[in-house]
């Protein structure tokens, strides 16, 4: 008689304390299916990319689209996710390569109406309505794609694995099943993926794990700008960015996003500073602008848009402790100019100068960018990429900079303006009367 565990009672005789634990030890080895090689000696297999035909999303990705590869793209709801990938799949189809669309989440009208409106349609396109991932698997015996668009994840399901689809049981299992199925088949595959109210991808997170590259298309609906950041990537570097305009015919590839945030600046406004940020290894030269009021509450208002409002309150604390800046009893309102979202340290000294011109009235010039990190202590600091930066403003005619002591020369055309304090940059921009309003001193 034997038992999982001790009991007091035996079952078999009916005894009491009459089982003993015996341990029983046995070793099994299983034969590998294949045997291990030397590193040195596995063949390097190439990943090369296949362009989808939109240049800011090959950009993104490093050139396009790896054969064999699964990307997972998330975002927001009416961002622009099924109509980006309608294009890539019309792009890819246009280049003799042959595309399934699972449309689990519209119907095949739907999806035909968008693709008139893109002009999306392209014999090389094939649709499927259905969410039964056994039924997805033997579409792709029957038409043998090259890319696979999955839309959404988050509404397949998996008829062997319990649960309703979007569950983290479904969605882990299709998920698992379809890098599967690209690695077998070697075909790509792109998976659109819910986002959650604070923005991170739906699911387990062994979604993001088990896919090679993470994609986030982000934007302001009330923009038409859309970035599209790399999280993850297995065949590039993940500092790229891509940009694109929302438009009736879909999303237009943005090449120069200097201009586009320039466009309609106004010049002879006080309150406006000019940053040359980076987003990865891409300058973006972006316009904050401020306004400073009198408060008509007890309680001061500070508000900011594109602008992280915990730095905008260590700022305005450092401009009246270091600088001597009476804040106090003002509303003070930040934004980044353009939908875009400016969260890295070298807006500080451009932000700072902003808010200081909005107080006095004063101009910065219309020729001058700033960039520097603001330390505690009123010091600015250098940041990252400071050549890259001023080359993109230069390219943009900007011919003056107002950068940290330690910083770079400029290229050919920038004047320099070096400060070692917050207060020496207000000083030096002429924003307390220094100065002529608007106008730099000569170095």
């Amino acid at each position: 008689m034997s038992q999982p565990q001790w009991v007091g009672h035996c079952p078999g005789c009916g005894g009491w304390n009459t089982l003993h634990e015996v341990t029983h030890s046995k070793t099994t080895t299983l034969v590998p299916e294949t045997d291990a090689v030397r590193l040195a000696d596995v063949a390097s297999a190439a990943a090369v990319p296949v362009p989808t035909g939109l240049s800011e999303f090959d950009r993104a990705l490093g050139g396009g689209l790896v054969p064999g590869s699964v990307t997972l793209l998330g975002g927001e709801p009416g961002i622009g996710k099924s109509t980006l990938t309608l294009q890539i799949a019309a792009g890819l189809a246009h280049r003799k390569g042959r595309v399934l669309l699972v449309g689990a989440e519209e119907s095949p009208a739907q999806v035909r109406l968008r693709a008139e409106r893109l002009g999306a349609l392209d014999d090389g396109v094939w649709l499927a309505g259905d969410a039964d991932l056994d039924t997805v698997v033997g579409h792709l015996d029957r038409v043998e794609p090259d890319l696979l668009v999955v839309d959404s994840i988050q509404t397949v399901y998996d008829p062997a694995t319990s649960g309703v689809p979007g569950s983290t049981a479904q969605v882990r299992a299709c998920a698992h099943r379809l890098v599967g199925e690209a690695r077998r088949r070697g075909i790509t595959i792109v998976l659109v993926g819910h986002v959650t109210k604070d923005g991170s991808l739906a699911g387990p997170k062994v979604l993001e794990h088990v896919v090679d590259t993470v994609c986030e298309l982000t934007g302001d609906r009330h923009h038409a700008l859309r970035l599209l950041r790399v999280a993850k990537h297995r065949f590039g570097p993940t500092d790229e960015l891509g940009l694109f305009e929302m438009a009736a015919d879909g999303m237009r590839p943005v090449d120069d996003p200097g201009r586009l945030f320039l466009a309609d600046r106004a010049t002879d406004v006080a309150g406006s500073a000019v940053l040359p940020a980076m987003e990865g290894y891409r300058p973006l030269v972006v316009e904050l602008q401020s306004l400073v009021v009198r408060a008509t509450t007890p309680h001061p208002r500070r508000s900011s848009q594109g602008v992280d409002p915990r730095r905008l309150s260590l700022l305005l604390a450092v401009l009246e402790r270091r600088v001597g800046l009476e804040l106090g009893a003002l509303d003070v309102y930040v934004t980044a100019v353009g939908g875009v979202q400016v969260t890295e340290p070298g807006a500080d000294l451009p932000l700072a100068l902003a808010v200081t011109s909005a107080l006095t009235g004063r101009r910065l010039g219309s020729d001058t960018v700033a960039c520097g990190e603001v330390g505690l202590g009123g010091e600015v600091r250098q940041v990252a990429h400071l050549e890259r930066r001023l080359l993109e403003a230069q390219r943009l005619g900007f011919t003056r900079a107002v950068l940290p002591e330690s910083g770079p020369d400029g290229p050919p055309g920038i004047e320099v303006i070096r400060v070692r304090t917050l207060a020496e940059a207000v000083a030096a921009t002429g924003l307390l009367g220094n100065g002529q309003a608007g106008e730099l001193p000569a170095a």
